[in-house]
């Protein structure tokens, strides 16, 4: 199973104690999979039992109604239906519709619904589980909740940003998506919905991925440092041994001769081992004072 899987698969466990928790996470289902049939009926479909199973739940609990279930398995969907008065009682209830049964705000959740920060919640985990999707946070960080109008994705980013979430929209073919992609948000977006196993997964790759990639920077700028230091000592055997060439080195004076000898003899070592092999052993700076120096001279011989 998918992360994204997993995390509708924790949320379908979570039923809200207070009712108009319940009813703002109903109202995130029905506005998303929820459609009124001509007879006044609510139809709630989905390719995700789980967000069939979580209505079922829902309008048992807050409605003692038990709606019926129906799958389709040659289009892999599955319908829950709620008829006459219970329809009309759920629909009042979610603002869908007014006491005379005339149709009211359709695509939008009313905000009487979801005006404390609970309900907001409650919410959010309806969002998610009947139009959100994560990637495999191993690969990337990146939760989105696709929505169909661009009103819809406003309201969500609204309550997004009520919980001081940097969620951001944009528009795809034909859908309006709000999506996260920082780890810290979608963290506190998993925290926020109660998908609390989901989150310690999720944090725990966060501190993996975040172990490899400071070891992959040490790793790298370890190398990168042997490759100077290779460098420059081949460059400085070069100098020296130009300077054989050109004038000799018995005629140094026997700081920079010894520097010289004890360079073309241990061509790989570093700076701290070059200066206890000279007599009386130097500091690293001390070794780069006299290879700097040896460096110049070959400068000019090469002028000359």
């Amino acid at each position: 199973m998918s992360f994204s899987g997993q995390i509708k698969e924790e949320l379908a466990q979570v039923i809200s104690s207070p009712r108009h928790c319940q009813l703002a996470e109903l109202a995130a289902l029905v506005q998303f999979c929820g459609h009124i049939e001509e007879d006044g009926s609510l139809l709630v479909q989905s390719e995700n039992p789980l967000v069939i199973r979580k209505c079922f739940t829902l309008l048992k609990k807050t409605f003692k109604i038990k709606a019926v279930a129906k799958s389709q398995m040659q289009t892999q969907n599955y319908r829950l239906f709620v008829t006459g008065e219970d329809a009309f009682r759920v629909l009042e209830a979610l603002k869908i519709c007014d006491t005379a049964g005339n149709l009211m705000m359709r695509h939008l959740t009313d905000p009487v619904l979801i005006k404390n920060s609970c309900c907001k919640r409650a919410y959010l985990r309806g969002c998610y589980m009947a139009v959100g999707s994560m990637s495999d946070p191993y690969k990337s960080y990146h939760l989105e909740l696709v929505c169909g109008l661009q009103a819809q994705a406003e309201q969500l980013l609204k309550i997004l940003h009520d919980f001081s979430l940097d969620a951001k929209m944009i528009v795809r073919k034909k859908y309006h998506v709000v999506y996260m992609k920082e780890g810290e948000n979608i963290a506190d977006f998993l925290n926020i919905t109660e998908a609390h196993k989901a989150l310690m997964e999720f944090e725990n790759t966060r501190i993996y991925k975040g172990m490899r990639n400071m070891v992959n920077r040490k790793v790298n700028c370890e190398a990168a440092n042997i490759t100077k230091t290779v460098n420059a000592a081949t460059r400085q055997v070069e100098d020296i041994r130009l300077i054989r060439e050109k004038m000799g080195l018995e005629g140094l004076p026997e700081p920079l001769r010894q520097m010289a000898y004890v360079r073309l003899e241990n061509p790989q070592a570093s700076l701290g081992e070059l200066g206890k092999l000279l007599d009386p052993p130097v500091g690293k700076s001390g070794v780069n004072h006299r290879l700097r120096k040896l460096g110049e001279l070959a400068k000019e011989l090469k002028v000359k």
